[in-house]
């Protein structure tokens, strides 16, 4: 199933399908700006807008080190080390999203703060208490095991350590359609309702201080896109497009209709390791 998962999202020669959409950009590919890159690098829903109201959550010092768990190309971990000058791991399991996200560090100058190891989050290559906070966007609808993904979580956390989480959970309705941009088929799809998320996050010794459903968000970040599409420009997230090609028209249609319809509900959790 790893293996499946992995082939969803690396198809090769992501570095130039990205070199190529910024020069159709009018950007330079080898002198790209943390904010060229935004609309390619941020995957999950919401783009950069997401990450910033993640960072919101967040009280990180400089010499902290903080755990992005499904890191993708990078994007998330740049801006929160640049934001708050504090050094980052990501991990992830699919092996060209982490050689694309070391390329995309090391031209931006930022490979000193930032590091990024393929591996699989229920089973990740740290230490007991490595980390000072730990974040994941969009990544558990792409995990079966929740409980060992939760339990490696708290593991790697020092005590007193934090971790927010933002994913898209089984709505009220019935379940999305497919393909969607984390997963071609049901197969590989493991939605957990807001409810089951919280209650696994506890088993595994969490505490959650806030649970916040983001569909009213989500809806408005996707009407101004297609307000932006209409008028003929750019929407301000292009990375489902960037990573799916074929399928990230239907992808994002399934994805946008499952929200309208209450089959998936977005939802942002914050919580602590007892310390």
């Amino acid at each position: 199933m790893a293996t499946d998962i992995s082939a969803h999202y690396g198809r090769g020669d992501l570095m130039g399908r990205l070199r190529a959409a910024l020069l159709d950009d009018g950007v330079d590919p080898d002198h790209a700006t943390i904010e060229a890159l935004a609309p390619y690098d941020h995957f999950h829903g919401r783009g950069l807008e997401a990450t910033e109201e993640l960072a919101d959550l967040l009280t990180v010092a400089p010499e902290d080190h903080i755990l992005d768990i499904g890191s993708g190309i990078g994007g998330p971990a740049r801006y929160i080390a640049r934001r708050f000058g504090a050094r980052i791991t990501g991990i992830d399991l699919t092996a060209e999203f982490c050689e694309v996200a070391r390329q995309l560090t090391q031209m931006l100058g930022l490979e000193d703060r930032l590091d990024f190891k393929q591996g699989d989050a229920t089973a990740m290559p740290f230490a007991d208490a490595s980390f000072d906070g730990a974040y994941s966007m969009n990544v558990s609808m792409n995990i079966a095991d929740k409980a060992s993904f939760y339990a490696e979580i708290h593991r790697v956390l020092r005590p007193g350590g934090w971790l927010v989480l933002s994913e898209l959970a089984q709505g009220p309705g019935d379940a999305p359609d497919y393909p969607t941009p984390w997963a071609r088929t049901a197969e590989s799809s493991f939605l957990a309702t807001p409810q089951q998320t919280r209650e696994g996050l506890e088993a595994a010794g969490f505490a959650v201080s806030s649970l916040r459903e983001t569909t009213e968000q989500s809806l408005a970040y996707g009407d101004r896109s297609r307000a932006l599409v209409e008028r003929g420009e750019k929407p301000p997230h292009r990375a489902v497009m960037l990573i799916h090609g074929e399928i990230a028209t239907e992808a994002m249609a399934n994805t946008a209709r499952g929200l309208a319809q209450s089959r998936l509900v977005p939802i942002e959790i914050f919580c602590r390791k007892p310390g």
